[in-house]
């Protein structure tokens, strides 16, 4: 909230204390496992994390700050202002690649805008176990709807009705969900004679197991059976393997009859002249029972994480495994009580047990000098079960495991990193920037995606992009330097001795730590800042070279080899995106300038009527599209024209260009419109390209309003009365031209009243995959409807412009991601003839339409 001194105080207090209720109510009634708001904050277009139930606030830091038009759900669910639903990772990945490269674990999620006036004020967004495809529910969208807009209500009544001064800037607000119903608390032991199968219990393990010492057969059939009936031949496995001396590596993860996460672990009997016996445990996978102490006895290490990540229970084997006393253990995050356990991967694995319902289980090494006594360093095997309210990590020594190769010990950043930047570039994946430029065609569209995935990933705040051109750097793209200080490099020569060019001319990236430092390095170069750390980064592709990218840090800071070597190859990767993006600039430009050539500059123009025509392209680069549109001025009337030729590229296009000489010529003439169409039919036939297309033709008599229509193979033409009623008009056609050289193209009269309006469109306006046809045609219908109602009369003349009403139809094509072809729109309206000489009175109202 915006505001000063104590008094902004109490509103961040009571917005704090508004959005962690609020995020616990949605746990509580929607049934998600975990919960976040994102606000607006002070840079444009930029949403923060404000509030999150039910996962650490460390481990999320990449998702903390999203730009509004990254392709992310909580991106799209505020620019769209509808919610966003993936029900797993499978359609989670269709729709958002970037973001399931980043989370590549099996979760549902929901996406829900806060409404708030003019544009949400955030998103609600929702983590839940995944769903199948098969048709289930992932969490009821029409709560999650009424929770997002009871949010906003609220907090417009705290700004006092200013959306605009609803925002967050800070770290999130990390909350504890709701707990759970506790699960019956039981940990049981037992021992397992191979020789007669005979399992001894303690009463512990019948407690668990539900039944009586009287009612339980014990053997280990029985035992397998009662445990987990689904994993009854894993548990007898495992059992004969510890016989024979070969336990399993870690605790095996079960589910009980009822769902219920148990967790088995066993050894050999460590008992003199007992022969292979075996020794089990069997306990709750986060069960509450660890804070008193079950887990005491146990050989294994237990640790018990809440869903923040702090450690809340720990056995004294596990104290003892990672070299510290539990009161050094007990009420501290994992990642501050223990450090060599922070960091990739293991930070992936810890998501992972969060966000999956399966265990995760991985080596450790702890280093010799972290521990509160002697010793060297350890490898451990870590397994993780995730449970409703806590986290179970069970450690084993290595040595326990199955001979493996073990993690690289991690590489220590070095002296003087900013500790945020040194946790920060570990977490960035390159494989997220390049699925992100993999969406960027343009050079402009290219620069955009490093500002918004490289600049925060390594804690940078200004870039440079230079592009080479005819052996001089010039400004591709730029953000944070100070206004103009750039200006003084634009259009440098390879021969100039700076940075920028000499990581493009030696192809080696260079790196200061601080300002002082590349200031000592390049005497007398004009610095933006006192203060910082940059890095420079050659910008070549296959060996050729393309440009030079800046990083700058506000403070400075080391760069580890680590670092060193993704900033690199990131580089690379801006490189070809940046080389692909030139070369489809070029060739888009081209394609263009053919477009533009083969559609008219203008439409030619009428008094007694207005027109406006729409296209955009929905292919790339050379793809030039077939749809074309065309007034005809002939006599006293105008002939409408609009047609689509199948398929795209350079033959698409010349054929399109054919026929629109073909009409135009058949139209001067002042042929009816069936004539039009038969004329151009013979030429396409005659012509054989192999390609077929739909046209719809209309003469127009601007002084009576008569139209005559024919059609062949195009959508029906939609007609808007100056009521307001829109409909579909009803115009039967002939086949699609190319085809049948006898084909006959019947003719529709109607009379155009004025300030009706007349669309003429193609089906690239209208189509959406896995949608029938006339739904998009009934959704026109009314986007037409509410655009001409929207637009204001023009003084003196009544008639509507028709050119924000285009604008209007063809804006939500152009917003829709998944548009597959072009689009092409003709509307036509007739204006209301002049009032008669010396009529001083309103002109009589118009008969309806037909």
């Amino acid at each position: 909230m915006a505001g000063s001194g104590e008094r902004a105080v109490r509103a961040r207090d009571r917005l704090a204390a508004l959005l962690a209720d609020a995020s616990a109510a949605v746990l509580g009634t929607a049934g998600g496992r975990a919960a976040g708001v994102y606000l607006r904050s002070d840079t444009p277009d930029v949403l923060r994390l404000a509030v999150l139930a039910g996962l650490p606030g460390p481990l999320f830091r990449p998702w903390w700050r999203l730009h509004a038009d990254r392709p992310f759900p909580v991106a799209d669910a505020y620019r769209r202002g509808g919610p966003v639903i993936l029900p797993n990772a499978t359609e989670t990945m269709r729709r958002y690649p970037q973001f399931a490269a980043g989370l590549p674990f099996p979760f549902g999620s929901a996406h829900v805008p806060v409404p708030g006036g003019t544009r949400p004020l955030g998103v609600l967004t929702v983590l839940c176990p995944a769903v199948t495809d098969t048709g289930d529910e992932l969490l009821d969208q029409g709560l999650l709807v009424r929770l997002a807009e009871g949010l906003g209500a609220e907090l417009l009544g705290l700004a006092g009705g200013d959306e605009g001064a609803v925002r967050w800037d800070e770290s999130p607000l990390c909350v504890r969900p709701p707990p759970a119903r506790p699960a019956r608390p039981a940990v049981g032991r037992f021992t397992w004679d191979p020789a007669t199968s005979l399992v001894r219990a303690d009463d512990r393990l019948h407690t668990l197991l539900g039944r009586g010492p009287g009612a339980f057969a014990g053997t280990a059939d029985a035992l397998a059976a009662a445990l987990a009936p689904a994993d009854a031949h894993r548990i007898l496995a495992a059992l004969r393997d510890t016989a024979a001396g070969r336990p399993p590596g870690a605790p095996l993860s079960l589910r009980a009859r009822d769902g219920t996460p148990r967790l088995l672990d066993l050894w050999p009997a460590d008992t003199p002249g007992a022969g292979p016996a075996v020794t089990g445990v069997v306990f709750h996978a986060g069960a509450a029972a660890f804070a008193e102490g079950a887990a005491d006895p146990l050989p294994q290490g237990v640790l018990c994480l809440d869903r923040l990540g702090v450690i809340v229970y720990a056995n004294p084997a596990a104290a003892r495994l990672v070299g510290r006393c539990r009161e050094r253990l007990l009420g501290r995050a994992l990642w501050d009580a223990l450090p060599w356990l922070s960091g990739p991967p293991y930070d992936d694995h810890l998501r992972g047990a969060l966000l999956a319902p399966e265990s995760v289980c991985f080596h450790a090494r702890r280093p010799a000098g972290d521990r509160d006594g002697p010793g060297g360093d350890d490898w451990l095997a870590v397994s993780v079960h995730p449970g409703a309210d806590l986290l179970t990590c069970t450690l084993v020594p290595a040595s326990r495991m199955d001979p493996a190769a073990g993690p690289a010990p991690r590489a220590h950043p070095d002296e003087g990193v900013e500790p945020d930047d040194r946790s920060m570039a570990p977490l960035y994946r390159p494989i997220a920037l390049a699925i992100a430029l993999t969406d960027a065609v343009t050079a402009r569209q290219v620069s955009a995606v490093v500002v918004r995935e490289l600049l925060p990933a390594f804690g940078g705040r200004r870039l440079a992009i230079y592009l080479l051109q005819e052996r001089r750097l010039h400004l591709a793209w730029e953000t944070g330097f100070p206004r103009g200080f750039l200006d003084s490099f634009e259009g440098v020569g390879l021969d100039a001795r700076i940075p920028g060019v000499e990581t493009l001319t030696t192809g080696r990236p260079l790196f200061f730590e601080s300002m002082a430092q590349l200031g000592a390095a390049y005497p007398g170069l004009a610095l933006d800042a006192a203060v910082g750390a940059r890095a420079f980064l050659p910008l070549i592709a296959s060996g050729r070279p393309v440009g030079s990218c800046i990083l700058g840090f506000d403070r400075p800071r080391g760069f580890s080899a680590q670092e060193r070597t993704v900033l690199t190859a990131l580089a690379g990767l801006i490189a070809h995106a940046m080389e692909r993006a030139r070369r489809y600039d070029s060739e888009a430009a081209l394609a263009r300038g053919l477009q533009e050539a083969l559609l008219p500059r203008r439409l030619s123009a009428h008094p007694g009527v207005e027109t406006a025509g729409r296209y955009l392209p929905g292919t790339q680069g050379m793809d030039v599209g077939g749809d074309w549109y065309d007034v005809v001025e002939s006599g006293d009337g105008l002939a409408l024209v609009i047609g689509d030729v199948q398929g795209h590229g350079v033959q698409a296009a010349a054929t399109m260009g054919q026929l629109r000489s073909a009409v135009r010529a058949f139209a001067l003439g002042d042929r009816p419109p069936d004539e039009v169409l038969s004329g151009t039919n013979h030429l396409l036939i005659g012509l054989d390209p192999g390609q077929f297309a739909s046209c719809c033709c209309l003469r127009l008599d601007p002084a009576t309003g008569r139209t005559r229509i024919a059609r062949a193979g195009h959508l029906p033409p939609l007609l808007r009365c100056p009521d307001g009623r829109t409909r579909v008009l009803d115009v039967p056609g002939g086949v699609v031209l190319g085809v049948d050289p006898h084909a006959r193209y019947p003719v529709t009269e109607l009379v155009l009243v004025p300030d009706a309006i007349l669309a003429l469109y193609t089906d690239g306006l209208v189509e959406r995959p896995g949608a029938d046809i006339d739904e998009g045609i009934a959704e026109l219908r009314l986007a037409l409807a509410k655009a001409g109602a929207a637009v204001r009369r023009r003084g003196g003349t009544g008639a509507r412009s028709l050119a924000a009403v285009a604008d209007r139809l063809t804006e939500a094509a152009r917003l829709a991601a998944d548009r597959p072809d072009d689009v092409a729109l003709l509307l036509a309206a007739r204006h209301p003839p002049p009032p008669a000489p010396g009529h001083h009175g309103r002109h009589p109202a118009p008969a309806p339409g037909p």
